[in-house]
């Protein structure tokens, strides 16, 4: 039995499903289209508020104005119990004066630092609160400080310390010259036995 080729029908199958490739191309073109707008929109959305604060880096000089307001009415506190709220640190605080803030520092798993910053609604609250320094909370002795402002870009550079332990002390009198003379003393080595394992 011989079977018959038929071309056209052939044809007809391939041009339907290229017809079927073509629409689901041209869906998902508009899909992407689609999502491209949306992108778009949020770009602008993010541009503009972008926009908005960079207004207001402009003015950078009021904002570190501003920044140093904040800080002269804020206190540095070291050695905060971990258990400690922020709450409790707040009501620590409250006899020096009104407490707007107080921000216990974490570490990247939220484990509490120990140490915390309160900024209060005064600047004279700075001054009561500096004399509740190496006062108890929580069983540990408080260190209070007023807050200094960060200026941006100074990095706090420990310089490289001289390694003084290597030197000698300088002795007086007469210098007194090791039996071998100048340099390091030779070390006596015992002479490696052979071990095989």
């Amino acid at each position: 039995m011989e079977s018959e080729f038929d071309p056209s029908a052939d044809a007809d199958a391939a041009g339907e499903s290229k017809s079927k490739e073509l629409e689901t191309m041209k869906k998902r073109l508009q899909e992407i289209e689609e999502e491209a707008g949306a992108l778009r929109e949020m770009q602008a959305k993010v541009e503009k508020e972008m926009g908005a604060t960079q207004d207001d880096s402009s003015g950078t000089s009021a904002s570190q104005a501003e920044k140093e307001e904040v800080d002269s009415r804020s206190i540095y506190v070291g050695n905060v119990d971990y258990a400690c709220t922020p709450e409790e640190v707040q009501q620590h605080f409250q006899s020096c004066g009104t407490v707007n803030r107080v921000t216990i520092l974490t570490d990247k798993f939220g484990q509490p630092k120990g140490f915390a910053y309160v900024e209060f609604v005064e600047i004279e609250a700075v001054q009561n609160a500096l004399l509740l320094n190496e006062s108890e909370l929580h069983g540990r002795q408080l260190k209070v400080s007023a807050k200094r402002t960060n200026i941006p870009g100074m990095k706090q550079y420990r310089g490289r310390r001289p390694n003084f332990g290597s030197r000698r002390p300088y002795m007086p009198g007469p210098p007194v010259f090791p039996p071998y003379g100048y340099g390091r003393v030779p070390r006596f080595r015992r002479p490696m036995r052979y071990r095989p394992y």
